[in-house]
């Protein structure tokens, strides 16, 4: 049986993100909040930078999704001190 719609919140961000849903971290202590009252989506990307966010926006929150988000934490920043890493070195959709 599959259970009712649930809101769903999307944590979108560089590693920080990537490594807050391990033991402890932030993003797994607000899965842990919001069991059973809203699906929380990860997409962190170790590396990433907020112009390589620019660059996949669109195919990250797609506009004709069936389910839009009710909330997005995004969490960039500390890469885009570092030089421009090429796009053809930064893994893009990690499995």
């Amino acid at each position: 049986m599959v259970g009712p719609r649930r809101p769903q919140f999307v944590l979108f961000g560089s590693s920080i993100v990537q490594k807050s849903f391990g033991d402890g971290g932030w993003g797994a202590i607000l899965a842990d909040t919001y069991a059973r009252k809203a699906d929380i989506v990860m997409r962190g990307y170790g590396g990433w930078n907020s112009r390589n966010a620019l660059q996949v926006l669109d195919q990250i929150f797609p506009k004709e999704a069936a389910v839009q988000p009710s909330l997005v934490i995004t969490y960039f920043g500390g890469n885009d001190s570092l030089k421009p890493i090429p796009m053809s070195l930064v893994l893009m959709y990690p499995s």
